[in-house]
């Protein structure tokens, strides 16, 4: 059964406002979502401009059919398919990139998702409900030192290693098949937790992002955008869980530096290579009232950089 879900877009203006956008030019919004992104950039083009969004959730690409605008192109399919599916569709270089990542508010409150404890549903957790495993179907088969790993590396949890031992403790008994059974075993594993947090948070976040491979899907995704962005592109990156941000944070410092040679070479600077991008402004926040009218706005950090006119 599906929940009424709205979807509100977070640091909506300040997103489209960052890609400096020019009517005629070709962008793309990499996590259509709900929409709310694309319908803003779709009213800043002019009639010559073009969006091409991606997003890897069926849902998202059917709510995104309901926009009868022939500048817009809808793509089902992950970040790592960004470079093949912009040449698909005869797209060279693009004028701007956004990146909204995380979860969409209608994944977290739709039940059969299985992205959260608050609903007791089949553990799935899947973006694209259409491929892959299910974080059940995972669990099931993966060593502790396997569970383990995830939970530290993608949740950052201190407790993986007796969390992980609960669960293949659990397994004897059958499959750990829902949302309820997961968090009452993290629950009585974990012995203690942040004041306002539940037990199994960082456990259902570390297992969505591992069996969707957010993190890798990100790496893969910037050097592709920076690749198609053309000279004055903008690449703005919402995050929303700090080791997101990590990697968005060090791959625009990297790509804003010349190349970092061992200083007795004998290389004048002006001799180095220009780097590809230049950071625009500082890291960008919401504010206090959109943090009010959205509690879950108050982890999103926007970080944007701009391409120069170096080449790769």
């Amino acid at each position: 059964m599906n929940l009424p879900s709205r979807h509100v877009t977070v640091l909506l203006s300040e997103a489209v406002d960052a890609l400096a956008i020019r009517p005629d030019g070709v962008y793309v919004d990499g996590t259509f979502g709900r929409g709310g992104h694309s319908r803003a950039i779709l009213a800043a083009l002019g009639p010559q401009g073009r969006l091409i969004a991606f997003d890897r959730d069926p849902s998202a690409i059917a709510a995104g059919r309901q926009i009868a605008d022939r500048r817009l192109a809808l793509v089902h399919a992950p970040f790592s398919s960004f470079a093949g599916e912009l040449d698909d569709l005869g797209v060279s270089r693009v004028d701007g990139v956004l990146l909204d990542l995380g979860v969409s508010s209608p994944q977290l409150d739709e039940p059969e998702r299985g992205m959260s404890f608050r609903f007791d549903a089949p553990l799935d957790m899947r973006m694209d409900t259409s491929r892959g495993q299910t974080v059940a179907q995972w669990l099931a088969a993966a060593s502790v030192a396997q569970i383990t790993e995830v939970l530290r590396d993608y949740g950052e949890e201190r407790f993986a290693y007796a969390i992980a031992k609960a669960i293949a403790a659990a397994r004897t008994g059958g499959v750990v098949a829902t949302t309820r059974q997961l968090a009452e075993i993290v629950e009585k594993a974990v012995r203690t937790r942040e004041p306002g947090q539940h037990p199994a948070t960082r456990s259902f976040q570390a297992l969505r992002i591992f069996i969707n491979q957010e993190l890798e899907e990100l790496s893969l995704i910037l050097p592709d955008a920076v690749e198609r962005l053309k000279p004055g592109g903008r690449l703005a990156v919402i995050s929303f869980h700090s080791l997101e941000d990590r990697i968005v944070k060090r791959f625009m410092r990297d790509e804003s530096r010349p190349p970092q040679l061992p200083s007795r070479l004998p290389v004048r600077a002006a001799d180095l290579p220009k780097p590809r991008l230049a950071l625009v402004g500082k890291a960008v926040r919401p504010g206090e009232a959109e943090v009010a009218a959205n509690p879950r706005a108050r982890s999103a950090v926007m970080r944007v950089a701009e391409r120069t006119e170096a080449q790769a």
